[in-house]
């Protein structure tokens, strides 16, 4: 079922200034060279039904030679697998190397990118796959436009800045060149598709053997786009899930869309009324829309009515619709149908089978969508909107913790009502992570003590096998100042990128999306502890590093329309440069803990104190113009 038209992507699907020929050779390698001892083959595709090999030994080549249309910088990306090591992928422009990886043994195909490859009009791009001690299988190359910005991490940690630069090299490797023509509805049943489309702006969330993006991937990439000054692609791609959510869908929206942000992923998708829908990524999509604002400073997110529809649509009418299982008196819970995820399931675990009604992670997200209503209506000029949305963010939180959760505490507290009203508490999985994630939990000791409940049983034998459940983590814990748990948590992931993921078809745990996407925004929001609101022009920070990490430093942060440099010492001391951009900001810079004194460039003052989420935190609000630096301390 196609969707109404985008605007946004009419205006910006034109043809790319770059174009590869065939790229996963299903026309037989039409505009690719092959010198002997290659060719292309069946036995072992990546994807589709062909791919290209080089036979093992000295002087065989692959290659297909571009002319770019316009100046930009690009990544090239492929599948490649060997039966040996020394082989080598390579580009050339104009017949100079600019990139280049030497190959190693690796009979699974794993994703292999060159990165911000400049080019100027006119300029002869090469890319080249050459021959090494054993076979060579290359299959499904993409081209990437490079990220808008290239932040950078320095830090007394080697392991951040490993992590960091990994990271964002391979987030970047996932994004589409808008215009490419591209295969529709791909997945492990359909692996040539069902036909062509052209791409809009858009990058892989979800598996990589699907040629789609789904909605609960895709908010929770989004922090990690930001970073990389992905607000185009963001932009399009909540605008594509938000016209997808209709009367005739019940106000969901489709679970996975492919990249022309138009189709939904056939996979997904049967029909209007049989199509996968999970409770809580109609109000993850609010709440991240909200934050893409703070981070765009674009009003498109207020005044464009298909996003603003949306949002109110999201927030009344889906909830009325979805309600109606279990009395919760006047606070309004919305809710599943116990059934399975062609069904409308209440809650993100889908390796459960608990006939859920309620869960812990949809009414977390309900909660944070209530509060992202709040703010859009206010920065709309809706007062009294907002403030409707502020009582019933309160009032939903206030239920919450009184009666929905119960009085038990860690493994006793509720995570969930089944449709014959039965509560349900220990390991939920998302229906246990999340409600601390999304602050629906009071601060306290309960909380402390489900967090623990959390580290524990994921550490345990009910760890989730897929990494992407593991990328959570972090979110979870950064976001309740667990500071030392969650970087041991993106270490976890990291240090597993190399594993064959559990579905053997979508490759390495690396090879998945979300965990790239979500360790760039997870050192930014959480390490960096950066809040920004570009409309404001304010940025808020506090240092969250974790035992043994002295300092950590990023450059080119983006913020609207300005570009900062941020550094954290310990706990005690920030610094932040506005290094391009026209417009002064002002800091926020935020330290734990009550302190008598705060020092702002060498001028000691009286400090101000404010409890967040029951946190005190000692502040000082500072402004920093365009090209200068101010460092705050305290102690």
């Amino acid at each position: 079922m196609p969707l109404s038209p985008v605007p946004l992507l009419s205006a910006l699907a034109l043809l790319a200034p770059l174009t590869l020929l065939d790229p996963g050779f299903e026309q037989g390698g039409q505009g690719w060279e092959f010198s002997p001892g290659t060719g292309v083959a069946t036995n072992y595709p990546h994807g589709g039904s062909r791919l290209i090999y080089l036979d093992a030994g000295a002087g065989r080549k692959v290659a297909q030679t571009l002319t770019a249309t316009a100046h930009g910088s690009f990544d090239i990306s492929a599948w490649i697998a060997t039966g040996g090591p020394n082989g080598r992928y390579i580009a050339r422009v104009n017949g100079t190397e600019r990139a280049a990886l030497t190959l190693p043994a690796a009979s699974n195909y794993r994703r292999y990118t060159l990165s911000r490859i400049a080019l100027a009009p006119g300029d002869r791009l090469e890319i080249a796959f050459e021959s090494g001690d054993g076979w060579v299988n290359a299959d499904d190359l993409m081209l990437s436009p490079a990220a808008p910005a290239d932040p950078r991490i320095s830090s007394s940690d080697p392991k951040i800045v490993e992590m960091f630069d990994w990271s964002k090299r391979k987030a970047n490797s996932w994004v589409h060149l808008p215009g490419t023509p591209g295969p529709l509805n791909v997945d492990e049943n359909r692996t040539g598709g069902t036909g062509t489309g052209t791409y809009g702006p858009s990058y892989w969330a979800g598996y990589a053997n699907r040629s789609g993006y789904y909605s609960r991937d895709m908010a929770h990439q989004l922090a990690g786009a930001g970073v990389l000054g992905l607000t185009a692609e963001n932009k399009a791609m909540l605008r594509s899930f938000a016209a997808s959510a209709t009367a005739q869908h019940k106000y969901y929206p489709v679970w996975a869309l492919n990249f022309d942000n138009g189709t939904p992923l056939a996979i997904d998708y049967r029909s209007a009324t049989n199509f996968v829908r999970e409770v809580p990524a109609p109000f993850e999509l609010v709440q991240k829309a909200e934050e893409a604002y703070r981070w765009s400073g674009d009003r498109s997110y207020l005044d464009d009515p298909v996003l603003w529809e949306f949002y109110r649509r999201t927030t009344e009418e889906f909830i009325d619709l979805h309600n109606g299982l279990k009395d919760n008196g006047t606070v309004k819970v919305a809710e599943g149908t116990g059934g399975g995820i062609f069904q409308g399931t209440a809650s993100y675990n889908e390796q459960s089978s608990e006939p859920l009604a309620e869960a812990g992670d949809a009414i977390g997200s309900q909660y944070q969508a209530y509060l992202a209503m709040a703010s859009l209506a206010r920065a709309k000029g809706d007062c009294d909107l907002a403030d409707t949305f502020d009582r019933r963010a309160k009032d939903l939180k206030t239920y919450y913790n009184t009666v929905w959760s119960g009085s038990g505490s860690g493994a006793d507290m509720v995570r969930g009502y089944t449709t014959d009203g039965r509560a349900l508490t220990g390991w939920g999985k998302e229906n246990s992570w999340f409600m601390p994630m999304k602050q629906i939990v009071d601060p306290g000791t309960r909380r402390e003590a489900y967090l623990d409940f959390i580290d524990r049983e994921a550490s345990g034998p009910g760890r989730p096998d897929n990494i992407e459940a593991l990328t959570y983590l972090p979110d979870t814990f950064f976001t309740n100042n667990r500071n030392d748990t969650a970087w041991k948590w993106m270490k976890e992931v990291y240090d597993r990128k190399d594993v064959q993921h559990v579905n053997a078809k979508q490759g390495t745990n690396g090879d998945y999306p979300e965990v790239s996407f979500t360790l760039l925004g997870q050192t930014v929001r959480g390490l960096m502890g950066v809040t920004p609101d570009a409309p404001a022009r304010t940025l808020t920070t506090q240092s969250r590093l974790p035992s043994g990490m002295d300092w950590l430093k990023i450059d080119d942060l983006r913020v609207g329309a300005s570009g900062f440099s941020l550094r954290h010492d310990g706990a005690t001391r920030s610094t932040l440069s506005n290094t391009s951009g026209s417009a002064t900001y002002t800091w926020e810079a935020r330290f734990p803990g009550r302190h008598s004194r705060i020092t702002v460039n060498g001028v000691s003052r009286p400090a101000r104190t404010k409890v967040v989420d029951g946190v005190t935190y000692t502040y000082a609000t500072t402004p920093v113009a365009p090209g200068r630096t101010v460092s705050v301390r305290v102690g």
